[in-house]
C-alpha cells in the first residue's frame, strides 16, 4: 500500500499531529507561565491564549482549531481549580467559595466558547477574504477581523453564559447587586474583552500574514 508523503518526508497525518502538538505546547507554556497567558485582574483574568488558537485554526483548519480550543479550555479548568480567583467556580466544578460551587455548567463555560475560538475565525477569514481584494491589504484586513472575532467569541460567550448559569452567585462573589450584574459584565467586556480583541486583531494580522505563506497553511 502506498502512503502519500509531504515534501519533508512525513505523511499528512503525522504532520498534522506534529502541528497540533506544537500549537498545544505553546498554549500550555503560555497558560502555566505566571502573568503571561493568564493575567490576574482581581475580579477576572485577562488572557492571550486565544491568539495561538486562532492562528492555529487559520493554519490547520477548524477541526484542529477546535482541538486547540479544547486545550485552551483545559488549561482554564486546571488554572481555575489549582490557582483560583474568587470567581473560579464559573470555570471549575471542583472549586467552591463560601458555599458557592461550580457544576456541569462550569464545564460548558470553560470549554464551549474556547472550542469555538478555534472554529469561528476560520470561517470569518474565509468569508471576509471572499469579499476583499486578492491583495496583501485584503489579506491583512481578513486576518485582523478573524483575530478580532475569535477574541470576542471567547469573551462574549463566556460572560453571557456566566450570566445565564451563575447570575446570582457571580453577583455575590463580586459584591454587586443581582439586578445590576449584567451592567458589571458589560463593564468587564468593555475593559477586558475589547482590548483583548484589538490585541488579537493586530497580532493575528502580523503573524498570520507570515505563517499563511508557508506550504503547511490551509488558508491563503
Amino acid at each position: 500500500m502506498n502512503h502519500v508523503k509531504t515534501a519533508g518526508g512525513k505523511s499528512p497525518q503525522t504532520l498534522g499531529l506534529v502541528q497540533v502538538a506544537l500549537f498545544a505546547a505553546l498554549i500550555f507554556v503560555l497558560a502555566f507561565t505566571p502573568f503571561l497567558g493568564y493575567i490576574p485582574l482581581g475580579f477576572t483574568r485577562a488572557t492571550i491564549i486565544h491568539i495561538p488558537v486562532i492562528i492555529g485554526a487559520l493554519m490547520l483548519g477548524p477541526t484542529k482549531g477546535a482541538i486547540l480550543g479544547f486545550m485552551f479550555g483545559l488549561t482554564s479548568l486546571i488554572n481555575n481549580t489549582f490557582n483560583p480567583t474568587p470567581t473560579s467556580f464559573v470555570f471549575s466544578p471542583f472549586y467552591e467559595l463560601g458555599g458557592i460551587r461550580g457544576g456541569f455548567s462550569s464545564l460548558i463555560i470553560c470549554f464551549v466558547p474556547r472550542i469555538l475560538v478555534g472554529v469561528v475565525p476560520y470561517y470569518v477569514y474565509r468569508g471576509i477574504r471572499s469579499l476583499t481584494p486578492k491583495s496583501n491589504k485584503g489579506q491583512v484586513v481578513s486576518l485582523a477581523l478573524a483575530g478580532f472575532s475569535g477574541a470576542l467569541t471567547n469573551t462574549l460567550l463566556v460572560m453571557n453564559l456566566i450570566f445565564v448559569f451563575f447570575k446570582d452567585a457571580y453577583a455575590s462573589a463580586n459584591k454587586v447587586a443581582s439586578e445590576t450584574v449584567y451592567k458589571f459584565i458589560l463593564t468587564i467586556i468593555g475593559i477586558n474583552g475589547v482590548p483583548e480583541a484589538i490585541v488579537a486583531a493586530i497580532i493575528v494580522a502580523l503573524v498570520g500574514r507570515i505563517l499563511l505563506k508557508t506550504k503547511y497553511a490551509i488558508l491563503k
